[in-house]
């Protein structure tokens, strides 16, 4: 989501959404107390993971940046994942400048890590969703060394009907990898990969996975309303879990972000909600949003991640308050088969 007209309203977001308050720390969720990134407050998009005794979160900005912590509450800033942009960015993005990647997403395989991120010009379906790899993610290891591995996907205006940001990594039982991907315009996109875990298998295979109702006055050049993106499929008993976000974000008070899920006993679908009601035709229940009622602390909450850790499942986020957006990490229960979040 880069280039000339992003950078402007980044910068007025900055200005108005991101500037370095002290943080209320007197919310408490589930065990973790939360706003506890305060140094660098702007964290947004949030993968986790843990290598040994460390977590890590990586979220979008700055080359992908990172945080890490030993107990989830107190973080330590880390390198970001890329100093200096991969050049075939350019060569897909002509306009591409800086290092305005977002939305990576992060899991462990094949004896690596595979780290998939994305950029794109704002509000265009122009494209591209990239992947690096790692032996380790401490930059104290002499095995540390992000590799990039280039183009995952690429999305063209007046060509496709998707957008190729957003990336999450599956895995089936059958341990077929598939890449879920997608905002707005038709929605979100499955798509199988070879086992390389890099490219599109052939012959291919894609699927329309959720979709909300657009507006179409908009052209396919334009965001447009029906907004749904940053899919996350989380598998659980059973069941794949299709988390997404709804609604407006990146608005400070006046984002309208919500967490929405589905479940299917198979990979490509359907996902019901709670409802029956598939996401592929506008269905989606919700699992979290912004705080109701007159006293709010978090105005939205969107763009999640969930991860097991030793046995327990956590899901991580990020939050919209006066101030800035917070990372927030919950513990989830399940109740009747569906994820709630633990108070």
């Amino acid at each position: 989501m880069k280039g000339t007209l992003f950078i402007i309203l980044l910068l007025a977001c900055c200005l108005s959404v991101y500037a370095q308050q002290p943080a209320d720390n007197n919310h408490i969720r589930g065990r973790f107390q939360v706003g506890d990134v305060t140094t660098d407050p702007g964290v947004h998009d949030p993968v986790m993971a843990k290598e040994g005794d460390t977590y890590y979160v990586y979220y979008t900005g700055g080359g992908i940046q990172v945080w890490a912590s030993k107990d989830m509450k107190t973080w330590t800033k880390l390198p970001s994942v890329f100093s200096v942009a991969p050049a075939w960015v350019a060569q897909r993005l002509p306009s591409f400048k800086g290092l305005g990647f977002w939305a990576p997403d992060l899991s462990f395989h094949n004896g690596q890590w595979y780290l998939y991120y994305a950029t794109s010009i704002f509000g265009k379906n122009t494209s591209v969703i990239g992947i690096a790899t790692n032996k380790t993610l401490d930059p104290k290891s002499k095995d540390y060394k992000w590799v990039d591995g280039g183009m995952v996907i690429q999305s063209v205006t007046g060509r496709d009907d998707w957008n190729a940001i957003d990336p999450n990594l599956a895995i089936d039982e059958n341990g077929t990898a598939w890449l879920v991907f997608g905002s707005h315009w038709d929605g979100l996109k499955l798509v199988r990969l070879n086992p390389d875990l890099k490219t599109i298998a052939e012959p291919q295979e894609w699927h329309t996975i959720a979709s909300r109702p657009r507006d179409y006055k908009y052209t396919d050049a334009e965001a447009g309303n029906g907004e749904i993106e940053a899919p996350f499929i989380f598998k659980k008993g059973d069941y794949y879990y299709l988390f997404a976000s709804w609604d407006a974000c990146c608005s400070g008070i006046h984002s309208t972000y919500n967490i929405r899920i589905g479940r299917s006993k198979k990979i490509t679908g359907p996902y019901l909600d709670k409802d029956g009601v598939d996401m592929a035709k506008g269905g989606g229940s919700l699992v979290l949003g912004g705080d109701t009622g007159v006293n709010k602390t978090f105005y939205a909450r969107g763009h999640n991640s969930v991860e097991t850790f030793d046995g327990v499942d956590y899901m991580a986020y990020h939050a919209y308050t006066t101030t800035y957006e917070r990372l927030e990490i919950n513990q989830l229960d399940w109740v009747d088969g569906w994820p709630v979040v633990k108070k």
